[in-house]
């Protein structure tokens, strides 16, 4: 068998001939050609390696394959999954017990891997299925998949979609979706993040009873007043935000990590004077200085004011084993996030951590000892190996262990701003 490491310096040899290539030699017509070779060509190396991303291992100390897989290949985690998925149902698997198993998309597999299919026609082939109702047999199954892989060697993945889209009349030609079909589809998605204007878009796939519930509340709350000159879509959006805004701190949602179910705005006390800039919250949202002054009501409790130039915060030490309120607020205003480097988990959902020595050890529960991590980047430093410390910036430093094939170092992801150029660097 050819080392990987020939193969892969052939191929990198193969690329650079290509590259060194005029395809202006061949006559007009033959470019096309060459071009559909190329492009065979680069989707037999992606299904490659898909096929190669099934073979990794977890390392002892690694976080889940998908994350390890994004910082190496610098690529997002959603994109990651997104393959780690593909190559679960477009390659060979093997059970537990070594056992060969056919890949979950067969047909479609094969053409992939011929390098026939480009990751659209999968995407269009993925939604198939996921969309198709559970009561469809095997049978129906396997012919449908087998249909849709034979045409997706021949279409553009627009054509496919519209085949893909009579094939699933004809399977379900009444329509029937049972209860576990509809909550299966059920969800609520940003899509993306904050546009530079600051607002959001998001996707909602409701259930008939969110849809009925919805419309109860709608029908009071989003009703045209004299002299309303909002949309109806406006209306409706405000309705949704005094809903939640109703809800915030309510005693009855109980608490999140330590604290009441609230907004927490961090922000500088330069930015607050001066009436502009932006807050940011601990879910990683930027809210104009103007939005945060107006929305300085009883329904959002926290705030946490930083001075812009020296960073400084509050300090309180505290003997206790979990932090203390005012501590997670500070903390959450000054991390935004999980601490490990790459790790996109927002404020919300991390833990307190003991940056400098844990607790058991006999950390202590001061401010500055304090940092963020998620779930689970904080198992990853109590049990496999990993250390973290603070700088003398106030930043937390993340040290894996030797064998992971991890680099170390702090996280920028919820501070992009520290990417900008200062004042004084500017032209």
């Amino acid at each position: 068998m050819r080392s990987i490491h020939a193969a892969l310096d052939a191929l990198d040899a193969a690329v650079e001939l290509l590259g060194a290539a005029d395809i202006e030699e061949l006559p007009a017509p033959e470019r096309f050609a060459a071009i559909e070779r190329l492009e065979s060509a680069v989707r037999r190396q992606v299904a490659v390696s898909h096929e190669q991303i099934t073979h990794l291992d977890r390392y002892e100390g690694c976080p889940p394959i998908p994350i390890v897989l994004a910082d190496v290949l610098r690529i997002s985690r959603a994109a990651a999954k997104r393959r780690v998925s593909d190559a679960e149902q477009l390659t060979p698997r093997t059970t537990l017990t070594g056992e060969a198993l056919a890949p979950l998309l067969p047909e479609t597999g094969k053409a992939w891997e011929a390098g026939q299919l480009d990751g659209e026609h999968v995407r269009v082939i993925q939604k198939f299925f996921r969309e198709l109702p559970g009561h469809v047999g095997p049978v129906e199954i396997e012919k449908a998949e087998r249909t849709l892989a034979e045409h997706a060697q021949a279409m553009r993945p627009d054509q496919l979609e519209k085949v893909a889209d009579r094939l699933a009349t004809l399977l379900n030609p009444d329509g029937k979706y049972s209860e576990e079909d509809r909550a299966r589809k059920r969800g609520f998605l940003w899509c993306g993040g904050q546009r530079p204007d600051g607002m959001s878009v998001g996707k909602l796939v409701a259930t008939p009873q969110l849809r009925a519930e919805l419309d109860a509340v709608f029908a009071k709350l989003a009703a045209p007043q004299p002299d309303d000159l909002r949309s109806h879509a406006q209306r409706q959006h405000d309705a949704l935000s005094q809903l939640v805004r109703d809800r915030l701190g309510d005693p009855k949602l109980g608490q999140h990590n330590g604290l009441p179910v609230t907004m927490i705005v961090t922000t500088t006390l330069q930015d607050l004077q001066a009436g502009a800039g932006h807050a940011v919250t601990a879910g990683g949202t930027l809210i104009p200085i103007t939005d945060l002054i107006r929305m300085a009501t009883p329904s959002y409790n926290y705030l946490a004011v930083f001075d812009g130039v020296t960073g400084q915060s509050l300090w309180l030490g505290r003997s206790k084993r979990l932090a203390s309120a005012d501590q997670r607020i500070m903390l959450l205003a000054k991390y935004r996030g999980c601490t490990a480097p790459g790790c996109t988990v927002n404020g919300y959902n991390s833990q307190v951590h003991h940056a400098t020595k844990d607790w058991k050890h006999g950390g202590t529960t001061d401010i500055d000892h304090l940092t963020l991590a998620c779930k689970c980047d904080n198992l990853v430093v109590e049990n496999d190996g990993w250390a973290t410390h603070q700088l003398p910036n106030g930043q937390t430093h993340w040290t894996p262990p030797s064998d992971v094939p991890l680099r170390g170092g702090t996280n920028d992801f919820h501070h992009p701003e520290r990417f900008l150029p200062k004042d004084d660097e500017k032209d």
